[in-house]
């Protein structure tokens, strides 16, 4: 979690910033698996990891589809967008694309802390939230908001930042077009409604 949030906030670019993301995710998963079984007591097991196989389904929605579609999508005639800067003013050029962005950027996010846009890890601290892992969960809060920075950090160069070029976006095929809106709008609806999802990781967990 400290090796990979800490190194994504550095990032200019969007790619390498999305691979020490990852990094801190793995992170996020290992503490749900580690609050399974605390001093011997296996009552939080099942709760503990349906939370962090629900993690990592969202995980490899969010993380990399949307905004991965978004960097082949969002290319100019002349350049890829694969640095922060190539996002600046992504809203005035294509809102459609940054509001894509904004949803795996933000909303899928929000199981970071209660109530907010910083719930990203949210299972997985909850899981670790057991006698003797206080500790554990207050550190993974303090990284899962660092994470938040960086995230963030695009939300604001696409919607309050001036674009550097004036170019239009070039359009993808619309195939693409259609899969990157479909993964978009079901990640708002995930979002959304996040318990039948939970519901069968818990069910796949208990059956094991």
């Amino acid at each position: 979690m400290a090796l990979g949030n800490i190194a994504a906030i550095a990032q200019t670019n969007l790619k390498r910033m999305l691979a020490y993301s990852t990094i801190a995710h793995m992170g996020f998963m290992l503490l749900g698996l580690l609050s399974g079984v605390v001093g011997g007591n296996w009552l939080n097991a099942a709760d503990a990891y349906s939370a962090a196989m629900f993690y990592i389904d969202r995980l490899r929605a969010d993380d990399r589809s949307a905004p991965s579609a978004c960097c082949c999508s969002c290319r100019a005639r002349a350049s890829s967008a694969e640095n922060l800067d190539d996002f600046k003013g992504l809203n005035q050029r294509s809102p459609w694309y940054a509001f894509m962005m904004l949803l795996a950027d933000v909303l899928a996010r929000r199981r970071a802390a209660d109530g907010g846009l910083l719930r990203q890890a949210g299972g997985a601290v909850g899981g670790a939230s057991t006698p003797g892992q206080i500790w554990l969960a207050v550190v993974a809060v303090l990284f899962s908001l660092i994470g938040a920075f960086y995230y963030l950090r695009i939300v604001k160069l696409m919607y309050f930042d001036e674009p550097e070029r004036r170019r239009a976006v070039r359009r993808p095929a619309p195939t693409c077009g259609v899969l990157l809106s479909a993964n978009g709008l079901a990640l708002l609806a995930l979002g959304i409604l996040p318990q039948p999802l939970m519901s069968l990781c818990f069910v796949a967990i208990k059956s094991l």
